[in-house]
Order: structure tokens, then sequence, then C-alpha cells
């Protein structure tokens, strides 16, 4: 009879263990952002991502839109069009935005 506690104790124990690591995974994983590294040459790059996904759909675009053509996060996207505007490519229409 002993034996049989001491087996179901560790099953539980064991158990417990698995489903305390996959909650400390899961909030890992939800706390966990992506990181945009903000030099000149990564702004260069994500401004052309941006121009390139404007000049394909030419129209104005919202930035969750132009994020979703270019394939780039909503961050990398505003880096890029920032780095835009400063060169005047840019104008903006009823917070769209289009090539100039």
């Amino acid at each position: 009879m002993a034996e049989k506690k001491a087996t179901k104790k560790a099953t539980e124990t064991k158990a417990t263990a698995a489903k305390k690591t996959e909650t400390v995974k899961k909030t890992a994983t939800k706390a966990a952002k992506a990181t945009v590294a903000v030099n000149a040459e990564n702004a260069g790059f994500k401004a052309g991502d941006v121009y390139q996904a404007l000049a394909a759909a030419e129209k104005a675009l919202s930035v969750k839109e132009i994020a979703k053509a270019a394939k780039i996060s909503e961050e990398e996207t505003l880096l890029g069009l920032g780095w835009l505007f400063k060169e005047g490519k840019l104008a903006n229409a009823d917070e769209k935005v289009t090539l100039a």
C-alpha cells in the first residue's frame, strides 16, 4: 500500500511540474516582443520596403495596410515612414499615406 501512495505522489508531482513549465513558456511567449533595431542602415531598408509597398499599391494606404503589404511589423513601418517623410517622398491623405 505504501508503494502505491509513493508512486501516485511522484506522478502527481511530475504532472504539476509539467503544468508550471507550460504556463511559464506561455507567459514568456506573450511577454516577448519583437524589437526594432533603430539605426541608419535598418531605417533605410525599412524605408525601401515601405516605398516599394506604396509604389506597388498605387494608392494611399494606412500604416496597417503598408505593414501587411511590405510584410514587416507596424513599428518597422513607422520607422520607414519617418525616413521617407523626412526626405519629402510621402504625402498624407485622410489618415493614409501615399507617395508624393
